[in-house]
């Protein structure tokens, strides 16, 4: 005759209750993208990689380089809202510099 497992006791030794916790996959990147155009300044340009993403003025010429050879240039990689809120925070003040500056952004 079987005896009941006590109140509270495994059902049976090494018994464990565990959770299983949904997984969860890190947030999509988005690439940030300046295009090249023949009005804005290159001065403008490494101004505004230094200001809105943080680029050190050496990081900032070589990209503003890859930019004017290329044709654009991949400026930071960052999740969604991050990525469209720099490339339209840096797009209204090349705006309101006077530039057309073209700054997309796209998913990796």
């Amino acid at each position: 005759m079987a005896t009941a497992p006590r109140r509270g006791a495994p059902e049976r030794e090494g018994d464990t209750a565990t959770k299983e916790r949904p997984k969860v996959d890190p947030p999509r990147r988005y690439k940030v993208l300046f295009h090249n155009d023949d009005y804005t300044t290159m001065e403008f340009v490494i101004l505004v990689l230094m200001r809105f993403f943080h680029k050190e003025e050496t990081d900032a010429y070589h990209l503003m380089l890859t930019v004017h050879h290329k044709g654009m240039a991949v400026v930071g990689a960052y999740t969604r809202d991050i990525a469209e809120t720099k490339a339209a925070a840096a797009t209204d003040f090349a705006r309101e510099n006077g530039f057309p500056l073209l700054i997309t952004s796209e998913p990796e």
